[in-house]
């Protein structure tokens, strides 16, 4: 089977697996991460097939939707490339690339390293900003029955990855426990360059948010 034909099929079983996914993480999410790593690859010296399946099975099964389990997207992308006959090297750096990909607070280390990890993880955090960034933010909080925002309560930059997983704040204080902190995490040259223009849109909008709550527009 060649690379291009184990794209394909994984592509399939992706939309297939995701078709009931929420909106913010659905195979529209997938692809957007697709084209945006591809397209930052282009001007980096690393393995594109790593690159494209990373970008596919990155949130197969993300943990929030499956009771916290971060077992189960690495096991369930293993088990699919394995039936794609795969070499085993690169099931386990795509492996390697879903258990690391993801924000997991501010204080949490990553526990491995790759330059295709890099590419896949600007990819991801530049869908969480900008324009689709907002619009993914109350999609969830939404899903999750959140405020939209309670002056009383303020965004908690110290937590612990176990406490960012459980938390239930305000969608608002999303944008100050993780989204306005990724411009500074880029990995990649050309991640920056896009992360600073979606980052300035996050800020005009937390702008137009605050007076339009204080009733000043």
């Amino acid at each position: 089977m060649t690379q291009s034909q184990i794209i394909e099929n994984t592509k399939s079983f992706v939309k297939q697996t995701l078709q009931h996914a929420e909106g913010g993480h659905d195979w529209f999410h997938i692809q957007r991460v697709y084209n945006n790593a591809k397209l930052i690859a282009e001007t980096e010296n690393a393995d594109l097939f790593v690159v494209e399946l990373g970008a596919l099975l990155h949130d197969i099964a993300d943990s929030k939707f499956h009771d916290g389990d971060e077992t189960l997207g690495p096991k369930i992308a293993s088990e699919f490339l394995t039936t794609q006959e795969v070499p085993s090297a690169v099931i386990t750096h795509v492996v390697n690339i879903i258990e690391n990909i993801s924000f997991k607070g501010g204080n949490e280390e990553q526990q491995f390293t790759s330059l295709e990890l890099d590419i896949i993880q600007d990819a991801d955090r530049l869908d969480a900003l900008g324009a689709i960034g907002i619009a993914r933010t109350f999609n969830y909080g939404g899903f999750k029955e959140r405020a939209l925002y309670d002056p009383q309560i303020k965004p908690d930059l110290a937590m612990s990855k176990e406490t960012y997983k459980a938390s239930t704040a305000p969608t608002i204080n999303h944008f100050y426990e993780k989204l306005l902190l990724l411009k500074e995490r880029m990995n990649t040259e050309s991640g920056r360059k896009i992360a600073e223009e979606r980052h300035r849109y996050m800020e005009h909008f937390l702008e137009q948010f605050y007076a339009e709550w204080k009733g000043e527009k």
